[in-house]
């Protein structure tokens, strides 16, 4: 039997609310909506936290959730961006996320680290007496730093020791208010191996579902001829009072016969299982079509383990005959439920027998590799959720490329673990050996993007995180840079900081030093606007003077782009 992912029973004594006492507050003191839930589907991860609105606009004052002491700091052009680590007395860590600013005396802390290391970008431990923290103490502004699509703040808990994300709304956390239930729009039935059959077809099937009299069914009450092992999967979100945004669902049991098979809970996941996310979800039906149906079934090499089973790890077999109730019931953190209720009967049907050509068989939880005069590909023991029919095909490449087109199976298989790839060079000259890389061609637009890669004697080699197709190409093109503070490179136009757009290609955005009389500049990073930002500093530069300035912007592939200028500043 599989067993939950439970959190200690020392953890409940600490988070359970009291009369007397609530160990943790808001971290905001404006009403508090969510655009996203703990354990939300995300691409490759489980939603780690949850996300506070901020009334659209950045600059709201952040509050210690309890008494405790900052003990990491991390500024980043992406991810997180700015982020405070919060570490509390009962084991736990709270992680507030997307910042704009931090506390002056931590700004001051960890704008001096930057210029030590001549990086915006850092991740830096904090001893325990050097920030202590209040409860309800002021320490930040909200922001839309990192890779935030729209400001709000990023809120998590965490286990101190393991460093695992912990569900808020489950450990004390009784701000929100949520009276609605989980909303379901459809359900999946897979076939499961050769001899299964869902409707009579091989195929898996997607039956669009209604409510009735406060329970979802299939259309039409319709019952569903199945033969074999199949699988079921739902489409399905949660919604919290007063918001829009699609959440997630809290946990998942599948009922058959009136026995229990499985139960899914996502109350507390490991971010190295996160990714485990692509065997939860019918990933192929994502890439395809956007949507997320989540199983109550597991693949046979997957190690998520957020389930419980009871019975054949989700997996059902109907036999020849018999109808056969179902019943799949959704929760949110709240404890609101959605029910869906419907019928399956076994029924046998002879299927014409379907070829697949494939090159080879890869084995889920073993290493795979497959080498030619011109490509391999070697992929690591966890990288599979299932065994693959594995296919390969050598296409010859239009001008532009230095190397065949390698069609690397299908993109709507997942990798969990990223594969080596090997792709031999063709009439690359050289002087163009450095500005080699490997990209993956979009087939539908033949648009591509970068790998990266390393050239060793005539072959690129890269690692890649899915499957798809790759071929050679090079970057000899400098990254671009757009003032947008300075005028005629003499005038300053906004007084109080320097801006710039900085875009590459193709390579990406690899280095970028700023210098001011000569002296290195902090340059914040804004990746997902492609924005850099000096903010003037008297206690670092002379001000009330004429100064020097050369930006230098260079990508991946060591293409550089320099801009210098004269100002009054």
């Amino acid at each position: 039997m599989k067993k939950f992912f439970l959190i200690p029973a020392m953890f409940f004594a600490s988070y359970y609310v009291s009369a007397q006492e609530i160990y943790y507050v808001d971290p905001v003191n404006i009403p508090i909506f969510l655009s996203g839930s703990f354990g939300e589907l995300r691409d490759n991860h489980f939603h780690s936290g949850i996300d506070i609105k901020t009334q659209g606009r950045v600059g709201i004052p952040v509050f210690a959730v309890a008494d405790g002491y900052v003990s990491r700091i991390s500024v980043s052009p992406t991810g997180y961006g700015n982020v405070v680590y919060i570490e509390h007395d009962n084991g736990t860590t709270s992680v507030y996320a997307h910042l704009n600013q931090f506390r002056p005396d931590i700004q001051g802390y960890i704008r001096n680290i930057q210029y030590e290391r001549k990086s915006f970008q850092v991740d830096v431990p904090v001893l325990p007496g050097i920030f202590p923290v209040a409860k309800n103490e002021k320490f930040a502004l909200s922001g839309n730093s990192g890779s935030s699509q729209g400001p709000h703040l990023h809120f998590e808990f965490r286990n101190t020791k393991t460093e695992e994300p912990l569900n808020p709304l489950k450990l004390g956390f009784y701000f929100i208010n949520d009276n609605t239930p989980p909303t379901i729009y459809s359900v999946q039935i897979l076939p499961l191996s050769s001899e299964s059959h869902v409707n009579f077809s091989n195929n898996k099937v997607i039956f669009d579902v209604e409510l009735v009299d406060g329970k979802y069914r299939i259309k039409n009450n319709q019952i569903i001829p199945v033969y074999g092992q199949i699988g079921f999967a739902v489409e399905a979100y949660d919604f919290v009072d007063g918001s829009a945004n699609k959440c997630g669902i809290n946990s998942l049991e599948l009922t058959v016969n009136g026995i229990l098979y499985s139960v899914f809970d996502i109350n507390r996941f490991s971010f190295a299982e996160s990714k485990y996310i692509n065997s939860y979800i019918d990933y192929e039906e994502f890439v395809a079509s956007g949507r997320r149906f989540q199983k109550t079934f597991i693949e046979p090499c997957s190690k998520l383990r957020n389930f419980n089973f009871t019975e054949s790890n989700g997996i059902f077999d109907p036999g020849f005959e018999g109808v056969h109730p179902v019943k799949i019931e959704l929760k949110d953190s709240k404890g609101n439920s959605a029910v869906l209720e419907f019928s399956v009967e076994g029924k046998y049907r002879e299927m014409p027998e379907v070829k697949e050509d494939f090159t080879s068989v890869f084995v889920c939880g073993q290493t795979n590799l497959l080498k030619t005069d011109e490509f391999s590909i070697e992929l690591p023991e966890d990288a599979l959720y299932n065994n693959l029919l594995f296919k390969y095909e050598q296409q010859v490449a239009a001008n532009g490329y230095f190397s065949s087109i390698h069609k690397i199976h299908n993109k709507t298989v997942p990798l969990h673990k990223n594969a080596k790839v090997a792709v031999k060079t063709k009439n690359l000259p050289e002087s163009l050996a450095e500005k080699a890389l490997l990209v993956n061609i979009n087939p539908e637009n033949g648009k591509f993007s970068s790998t990266g890669g390393r050239h060793e004697n005539g072959w690129i080699t890269s690692d890649i995180r899915t499957f798809g197709n790759y071929a050679v190409r090079v970057d000899t093109l400098p990254p671009t840079i757009l003032p947008l503070s300075i005028a005629n490179k003499t005038s300053l136009t906004e007084p109080e900081k320097l801006r710039f757009e900085i875009k590459d290609d193709l390579a990406g955005i690899g280095s970028i030093e700023g210098l001011i009389d000569g002296k290195w500049a902090l340059f914040e990073y804004d990746a997902k606007n492609n924005l850099i930002t000096h903010y003037f500093d008297a206690e670092r530069f002379e001000m009330n003077k004429q100064h020097s300035f050369k930006l230098t912007v260079t990508d991946n592939r060591g293409n550089s782009s320099v801009y210098e200028a004269s100002f009054q500043k």
